[in-house]
């Protein structure tokens, strides 16, 4: 399994409500407000800033510790990056779904932000039956 494929679905598995978002989608707004509004406080990623932090860090090791220096090598080889696109590749293979929001309630793919909108109804036991409310 990939590096990828295992952290989504170590997110998966820690929380009852799981939404793989991108920060400037307006579905994935839309998702987080709906799960909001009914007092679901979800694991939210934002696959489109994922991996920035660890380029900045990359860029910034690099910068004061040459390359090859023990100090480089001990920060590059601890650090384990997990880039968004990666992720969704791994959702896609998982889910059969490639667009985001990709959401997950109880272990449970529900689909994207229209699947939700759909069950709005059904929302409120679903993730009381969870635990996420």
């Amino acid at each position: 399994m990939s590096a990828a494929k295992t952290k989504a679905q170590k997110i998966i598995d820690d929380n009852a409500v799981a939404v793989f978002s991108k920060s400037y989608c307006p579905y994935c707004k839309a998702t987080k407000a709906t799960l909001s509004s009914l007092g679901a406080k979800p694991y939210v990623i934002e696959l489109d800033q994922v991996g920035a932090l660890s380029l900045y860090l990359s860029v910034l090791t690099f910068n004061r510790f040459p390359l090859g220096s023990p100090l480089f090598s001990l920060i590059t080889s601890s650090r384990v990056t997990y880039d968004g696109a990666a992720i969704q590749d791994a959702l896609e293979e998982m889910s059969k779904q490639r667009s985001v929001p990709n959401i997950w309630i109880k272990q449970e793919h529900i689909g994207g932000n229209s699947q939700l909108q759909e069950r709005k109804s059904e929302l409120p036991d679903l993730l009381k039956e969870a635990g996420a409310v």
